[in-house]
């Protein structure tokens, strides 16, 4: 019965992503966080147009599995779901986390139960926010420091999960951030011969 139910909802994922894509019209620009390098680059298409370096990322790393309270920084790929211009972290740009990866794998491993995962795919349908009180976690996004120790970020990754940067920098990622915005989250590495290598994608 657990099996037919699952095979319903991945045709349902198929039509929700269908639904999204109206929802979020595609857009030039978009995000790529390095997790592994620390930096963030505003990117048009396949060009780099602007980058941030020594971002900070959660204090416990990263991963693909993430639950509450685990101050993991989520890997995927997330849009801007609402803007707080008014955080304590002086601007807040929130994702759309948990996404239909996260409960898909947070489902078969029994750490959501199919309300949540059901909630979930729904706001994928709907291109809308999706639940901030599952056992996933929630209120993940890219902030600035507010009133936080500037040399704290320059030494150490410090936050719960989600990416921090200056108030400076964050100020003017604002001028190329929006609602809808497309942020991947990936683990980046150089190689020997400089080049970028997306560990991820192995």
């Amino acid at each position: 019965m657990r099996y037919r139910s699952v095979c319903v909802a991945l045709f349902g994922l198929a039509m929700a992503d269908a639904r999204a894509a109206e929802n979020f019209p595609a857009q030039d620009i978009w995000l790529q966080v390095e997790t592994r390098t620390h930096l963030l680059t505003v990117m048009e298409g396949d060009k780099p147009i602007e980058r941030f370096e020594k971002i900070a990322i959660g204090r416990r790393g990263y991963g693909y599995q993430k639950a509450r309270g685990d101050d993991k920084t989520p890997l995927g790929n997330y849009r801007i779901g609402w803007v707080n211009e008014n955080s304590r972290y002086h601007r807040f740009y929130g994702f759309t986390y948990p996404n239909r990866e996260n409960a898909e794998r947070a489902y078969q491993s029994g750490l959501i139960g199919p309300g949540a995962y059901q909630s979930i795919i729904q706001a994928t349908a709907d291109a809308s926010v999706p639940p901030q009180d599952t056992p996933l976690g929630g209120q993940i996004g890219i902030h600035g420091l507010g009133s936080a120790n500037p040399r704290v970020h320059q030494i150490f990754d410090w936050t719960h999960g989600c990416i921090a940067m200056t108030n400076e920098q964050i100020d003017r990622l604002s001028h190329w951030i929006r609602k809808g915005t497309l942020v991947v989250i990936r683990e980046m590495s150089q190689n020997k011969g400089g080049n970028l290598v997306d560990f991820t994608a192995n």
